[in-house]
């Protein structure tokens, strides 16, 4: 297990489609602590050039894959952890608007 290089309060995102479905749908909120352990099979915040990007993390043999969850999506491969910004430590359901109310 590797601790990430960053440091930092946990913060929270929003899922924005569906490559990683089911197990986090659009819309769902999840919560990143910058400073999580990562290891083989985390689901990660990373930066993939000017972007960020939630993926889960498969180590390999000497070298690390970041692959989403729904099939047809590119495996992008890392020679090391320094793209990972965080570890997804939660998941929370949508937002409130989006849930119905009674009354």
């Amino acid at each position: 297990m590797q601790e990430s290089s960053c440091g930092g309060e946990p913060f929270a995102l929003r899922v924005s489609g569906d490559v990683m479905a089911p197990e986090f749908n659009d819309g769902c909120i999840i919560i990143i602590d910058p400073s999580g352990v990562v290891k083989d099979g985390s689901y990660v915040l990373a930066r993939q050039g000017e972007e960020y990007i939630f993926r889960q993390l498969k180590f390999g043999e000497g070298i690390y894959y970041l692959k989403a969850l729904q099939d047809g999506h590119e495996v992008i491969e890392l020679p090391d952890l320094t793209s990972v910004e965080g570890v997804i430590i939660q998941q929370g359901a949508r937002r409130r608007a989006d849930r119905k109310h009674y009354g």
